[in-house]
């Protein structure tokens, strides 16, 4: 292992009986939404509860809100947002799970599909060219089911798709809505939902219900081209599970690393650098990031179980649940060559790859010191105040691993959904969030200079070297938040995290 790295603190409700007509529906507003910095060059895996309603990039064309007619001039609400596929038709699917209807409407939506969702929420596929095989009225859809192809039916100027969204019956703007249910609209690639059932099999080392695959082994690789992947003794697998178990880390990615540094413990002489053990640390790396594996109260580098231990608390430190490109960073970080990264992927594919939990598009830490952009001016004191105000209309909401809202959040889906409220876009997880500000998008503060609206940030069940939890400070001089934690939304007090391996306050700048 070459030197360590420096760890950064880390609706409808609708009974289809009638054509729908725009005129039949309430219209209600909400503010809009600001850009979110995206910053994964791959399409961003679907695992939550709600998905856009493309799987390719797709622009968004005629907001919701009043207009101009595009065929008869007349003024009228636009009842939907307007999405165009890009570069050209494609399939459009369920942005979340429940009961399907279809319809004809030609002097209106064309060819459509509605999902009945539940509690009073449901959604609109419009002018759709065909509707998928097995959509019929009546039947359950899972999110990212296929509803039909986009298209130009109906009242319609083009190929394009109208999604609506409603709640009791009125239509609501998507943008925001989206947003705040961890989906938000803003033109990415996103990948195939996973089917029933098939997601990842760690429920409780999500962050926020988010994980993305194991990047591919790409060129060049060395050792993986002439030895091929060995059999796993027993111990030393039980030793990669339950340091996997510990960090949340896919168990296949520690075997890649002990499969190319000793063969899982045929060779575990002293390196001519100086490594030794199972995982080949250096003395100087162990010094740091070397933990009891076996329980036995002290960390030897010769230990399988410590050694093992030792490399997921390292790859965590080094940011590997910052999307694909942390993996390949924290590889890097492990042994400083390229075809080491590519050797290590290929043969932690060949021990069945996994899913790393984090946000696939989070940037990981930045900057000096990732510190952020202290000259951002503050939010306002208002802005602040509406943001407060409606996170303490939540109180008692129940707390659930992985949800989105509206009634049922988790600590960072209910930071998410708050600061939607005005018009500021953060990332779905804890970590990402401080990651997104720390390039930029606020500045840390110090303990004892938090004012309301600020973020503080924790590790938690993640590990030390990961945050794990995220909550907004409510009342500083009562040192109180308001956050999505234990059993349900509350005002908590945020001094029992203060001597945490990662305690952080951060200020969203304007």
């Amino acid at each position: 292992m070459n030197k360590p790295v420096t760890l950064a603190a880390a609706c409808l409700g609708l009974l289809i009986a009638l054509p729908l007509t725009t005129a039949a529906f309430v219209v209600s507003t909400a503010p809009a939404a600001a850009e979110v910095v995206v910053c994964s060059t791959v399409p961003v895996p679907a695992t939550g509860q709600w998905r856009p309603p493309f799987q390719q990039a797709y622009a968004l064309t005629s907001p919701f809100g009043p207009r101009t007619d595009p065929i008869t001039g007349a003024a009228r609400v636009h009842t939907g947002q307007d999405l165009v596929s890009l570069p050209g038709p494609g399939q459009v699917v369920a942005a979340a799970a429940g009961t399907a209807a279809v319809g004809w409407d030609p002097g209106g939506y064309g060819t459509y599909v509605t999902i009945d969702h539940g509690a009073g929420v449901a959604t609109l596929y419009g002018h759709l060219a065909r509707i998928a095989p097995g959509i019929s009225t009546g039947g359950s859809v899972g999110v990212g089911q296929q509803l039909g192809t986009e298209g130009s039916t109906g009242h319609s100027t083009g190929d394009h798709l109208h999604f609506e969204v409603r709640m009791d019956g009125a239509a609501t703007d998507p943008v925001p809505f989206m947003l705040e249910h961890g989906a938000p609209l803003i033109g990415e690639a996103i990948a195939p939902s996973p089917p029933p059932d098939t997601g990842p099999t760690d429920p409780g080392g999500q962050q926020g219900g988010l994980g993305f695959a194991l990047p591919p082994p790409g060129t060049p690789r060395l050792n993986s081209l002439t030895t091929t992947p060995a059999p796993i003794p027993a111990p030393i697998k039980g030793a990669y599970l339950a340091a996997a178990d510990r960090y949340h880390l896919p168990w296949a990615l520690l075997a890649g690393i002990g499969m190319e540094e000793t063969r899982h413990g045929a060779t575990t002489g002293t390196s001519t650098a100086g490594a030794q053990g199972l995982m080949q640390f250096l003395p100087a790396t162990w010094a740091r990031y070397g933990v009891d594996g076996d329980g036995d109260g002290r960390a030897d580098i010769l230990n399988a179980a410590d050694s093992a231990m030792s490399a997921a608390n390292y790859l965590t430190a080094s940011g590997v649940t910052s999307g694909a490109d942390g993996v390949r960073s924290a590889i890097f970080a492990y042994n400083h060559a390229d075809w080491y990264v590519n050797d290590v992927l290929f043969y932690a594919a060949a021990y069945g790859g996994g899913t790393v939990p984090g946000d696939p598009s989070d940037c990981g830490p930045v900057g000096a010191g990732g510190s952020g952009n202290p000259d951002l001016p503050p939010i306002d004191h208002q802005q602040i105040t509406a943001l407060l105000a409606w996170a303490d209309s939540h109180r008692g909401d129940p707390y659930v691993l992985g949800a989105n809202g509206p009634t049922a959040w988790d600590c960072s889906s209910f930071t998410q959904a708050a600061y939607a409220r005005i018009g500021i876009t953060l990332p779905r997880t804890a970590g990402a969030q401080r990651d997104w500000l720390a390039a930029g998008h606020g500045y840390q503060v110090a303990y004892g200079q938090e004012q309301p609206g600020d973020l503080i940030f924790t590790d938690t069940y993640l590990g030390p070297n990961q945050i794990g939890h995220v909550m907004i400070v409510a009342d500083p001089a009562n040192h109180r938040t308001i956050e999505a934690g234990g059993t349900h939304v509350d005002h908590y007090h945020y001094t029992q995290w203060a001597d945490h391996h990662i305690f952080e306050i951060w200020r969203v700048g304007a």
